[in-house]
């Protein structure tokens, strides 16, 4: 039997052991290219030079796949929080996290989009969760309270950023389809007057009206704390019902 040709390095590619980092770090650059819809796990295959099994064999789907840059994404406002205060008011604190939260997914195009539904993979996440509870707690919250408090300044961050990058995808980079004069074209102004001059609070200030909003939910709160303990909200709410 004649032995075996020795493979010609020609025939050979060089390029680093693939692992769920270098494929994070080319997925994070497909979406600020081409955003949410652009990621697609071919198209990341090809990016790496590898066929789409490769991909699956670290991440069984895009599900999976935004799980984990979600995961990361948490992990960077984490990183970037400053140190936790004991002595910070719990104002203080919200006001905190939602700025960084949201400075965060500001960061990647559709970032809230992406950052959205997903399942945070390391456990070790549930230590700031826990610190932020007890932020609440100690300042008068019950536990169920402090999760509503919670749950409802992490949705307004993500929401809010949402529509943020859908009217401006990308800084320098308006959605011509939320241009103001675009918009008092298509209202008209004699019927919806208020819905008319709506858009200039709406589209304006991006800043100024997180801050705003965050000020309304940070004084509902407070509300809520000063009144008949744990009371619920349901009690003054009609009855939801599935039909």
């Amino acid at each position: 039997m004649p032995a075996k040709s020795p493979v010609s390095p020609r025939n050979t590619v060089e390029r680093a052991p693939l692992d769920r980092k270098i494929i994070l770090c080319h997925a994070f650059s497909i979406l600020n290219e081409l955003g949410l819809e652009g990621l697609t796990l071919r198209r990341l295959a090809a990016r790496l030079g590898v066929q789409a099994p490769a991909i699956y064999w670290h991440f069984k789907g895009k599900q999976e796949l935004l799980d984990e840059m979600a995961t990361q994404v948490f992990r960077e406002v984490l990183q970037e929080a400053p140190a936790f205060d004991p002595t910070q008011t719990w104002q203080d604190w919200a006001l905190s996290y939602c700025l960084g939260l949201r400075k965060t997914l500001l960061r990647y195009r559709e970032g809230a989009k992406m950052f959205s539904g997903t399942y945070l993979t390391d456990a070790t996440l549930y230590a700031p969760m826990d610190a932020s509870l007890r932020k609440l707690t100690s300042a008068g919250f019950s536990l169920r309270q402090s999760v509503i408090g919670l749950g409802t300044l992490y949705c307004y961050v993500v929401g809010f950023v949402i529509e943020e990058q859908a009217v401006q995808p990308a800084p320098d980079e308006p959605n011509p389809k939320y241009d103001l004069s675009h918009r008092d074209g298509r209202i008209d102004r004699e019927k919806y007057p208020l819905a008319h001059a709506a858009g200039a609070e709406m589209f304006a200030d991006q800043n100024t009206r997180f801050l705003d909003g965050m000020r309304l939910i940070a004084l509902g709160m407070t509300a809520w704390l000063s009144s008949v303990p744990n009371q619920s909200l349901t009690n003054h709410a009609p009855a939801l019902t599935m039909e």
